[in-house]
C-alpha cells in the first residue's frame, strides 16, 4: 500500500512536535505503603517531523505504548522515548503522563481514614544531545489571608489553593514525600474526610499560619533548597479566592 505518509512535502516548514494527545491508558505506578497502584493515566506522545516529510505515522505511537504496557515508570521513561525516534525516525521525542495518585491519609484528631487524590506529572524529552525528565505534582492546600486577619475584628477570609511543583532530581524519590513537603508550606492541609472535632482543629491551625500566595511559593522554595537531590524545581500556587471573582498567583523557578 501507498506510504502517504512518507510522501515529499514541498512546503519547507519543519514541525517542531506531531503526534497523539489525551490517550486514556492505565498504567502501574510505584506506591510506596502498597508497593503498587495501577491508574488510568492520559498520555501524550510527540516527535519531531522534517520539512520533507507530509506526516508521521500516528499508529506507531500506541504500538510503542502496548509494547511497554505495565512497565511505563520513570525506569522505563528514557528508553521509551527511545523506541519513539527510532520507530518514528525521529530526532527528538516526547511523552507527558498525567495520572491521579491517591494516598490514605488520616484526619488530625478523629483519625479517621479516606483516600486523598493528588495529580502527578511525568514529563519526558530525547534529542541526539540530551534527556530531560521531570516528575511533578498538583497539591490542594489551605490559606488564610493575613491581611484579613489583621484588619478584621472577627474571623479572616481563606481559600483553597493549588500548589504545582516540578522538579528535576539526581536520584529516585517518593511522590509522597514531595506532596508531604508542599502540604508542610501552607496554612493548612486538605483531607477528603473529616469528624467535627477535625475541622475545628485544621480551621484554628490555619487561623493561627496565616499566608498569602507570595509566602506558600516561597516556604515551598525553601524547603526544596534543603534538598541536594533536587537540581532544578519550579513552584506556582493559586488561589482561589472566597471574597475575589479571580484567583492570587505566585510562581517561583530554581534556574
Amino acid at each position: 500500500m501507498i506510504d502517504v505518509q512518507n510522501q515529499r512535502d514541498n512546503r519547507n516548514i519543519d514541525i517542531q512536535k506531531v503526534g497523539v494527545k489525551g490517550i486514556k491508558y492505565p498504567i502501574i505506578v510505584l506506591d510506596r505503603r502498597a508497593g503498587h497502584q495501577p491508574v488510568n493515566a492520559s498520555i501524550s506522545m510527540y516527535v519531531n517531523l522534517p520539512r520533507h516529510f507530509k506526516g508521521t505515522h500516528m499508529s506507531r505511537f500506541i504500538e510503542i505504548l502496548n509494547e511497554f504496557r505495565g512497565q511505563i515508570n520513570i525506569r522505563t521513561y528514557q528508553t521509551i522515548l527511545e523506541k519513539m525516534r527510532e520507530k518514528l525516525h525521529a530526532e527528538s521525542a516526547q511523552m507527558e503522563i498525567a495520572f491521579p495518585y491517591f494516598i490514605e491519609k488520616q484526619a488530625p484528631v478523629s483519625k479517621a481514614k479516606s483516600l486523598m487524590e493528588y495529580t502527578c506529572l511525568f514529563s519526558g524529552e530525547c534529542n541526539q544531545k540530551k534527556t530531560d525528565f521531570l516528575v511533578g505534582v498538583v497539591v490542594p492546600v489551605t490559606t488564610v489571608c493575613p491581611c484579613s486577619k489583621e484588619i478584621s475584628t472577627i474571623g479572616a477570609h481563606n481559600q483553597r489553593s493549588f500548589v504545582t511543583v516540578k522538579v528535576r532530581f539526581r536520584k529516585f524519590f517518593w511522590i509522597e514525600d514531595l506532596i508531604h513537603l508542599i502540604e508542610q508550606s501552607a496554612s493548612g492541609e486538605v483531607y477528603s474526610l473529616l469528624k467535627r472535632v477535625d475541622e475545628k482543629y485544621v480551621t484554628e491551625k490555619a487561623y493561627n499560619n496565616p499566608m498569602f500566595v507570595e509566602d506558600v511559593v516561597r516556604n515551598v522554595s525553601q524547603r526544596l533548597n534543603l534538598e541536594s537531590n533536587f537540581t532544578w524545581y519550579s513552584v506556582e500556587a493559586e488561589n482561589f479566592e472566597s471574597i475575589h471573582n479571580h484567583s492570587a498567583y505566585a510562581y517561583v523557578e530554581k534556574g
